[in-house]
């Protein structure tokens, strides 16, 4: 479990950088210049995730059951994570609905996969896991949308014909994840 939190405290540390020291990252992104500052936030974000994978794998073999989640719950979570799919999807295709009513779809989507996990699992590692992007993701979003009032961001209306094309790709990747790579990649498949 040791590996585990460590990659969680690398990986959500360097992903909090703009939530707790928003000027010092500004300053030394001025300082050391874009490229650099974006190569070592990538290298420490692969080392933080690389722990985690590494860290999770090691808390399954040796797993403390805190508590057993009744079936149905696997339902909700499939539906969740299928909505933290669209909300991914809606952070990268420009001018969609989601993302001018929601403003951070990417953190919500996050914090929405995180819940949906902690419904369908009851294992130590699998609460402190979920529970942590749970708690970072609630944090960051509450920053994000700080920083928005402070700056006076405005987002874009969005249009229908963007915001289907949201819900489109982001369902067909929550089909592609969940029917064929969950499985292979983290050794269970949500759906038959």
């Amino acid at each position: 479990m040791t590996i585990l939190i460590l990659g969680l405290v690398l990986f959500l540390g360097v992903h909090s950088v703009r939530i707790v020291a928003d000027d010092w990252r500004t300053a030394t992104r001025a300082r050391i210049g874009e490229k650099a500052w974006k190569g070592i936030y990538s290298l420490l974000s692969l080392l933080g995730f690389g722990l985690i994978i590494y860290g999770f794998g090691l808390a399954r073999q040796d797993p403390v059951v805190v508590w057993n989640p009744p079936m149905f719950m696997r339902h909700i979570t499939i539906l969740l994570v299928a909505i933290a799919f669209v909300m991914l999807a809606a952070s990268h295709v420009p001018r969609n609905g989601i993302k001018a009513r929601l403003h951070h779809p990417m953190v919500l989507g996050v914090k929405t996969w995180a819940f949906a996990h902690l419904l369908a699992n009851g294992k130590l590692h699998d609460i402190v896991l979920f529970g942590a992007f749970l708690v970072w993701a609630i944090v960051d979003f509450s920053s994000a949308r700080k920083r928005d009032a402070a700056a006076g961001t405005v987002y874009p209306a969005g249009t229908g014909a963007a915001t289907v094309i949201a819900v489109v790709v982001g369902l067909v990747a929550f089909a592609v994840f969940a029917f064929g790579l969950h499985g292979p990649l983290i050794g269970v498949r949500p759906l038959p």
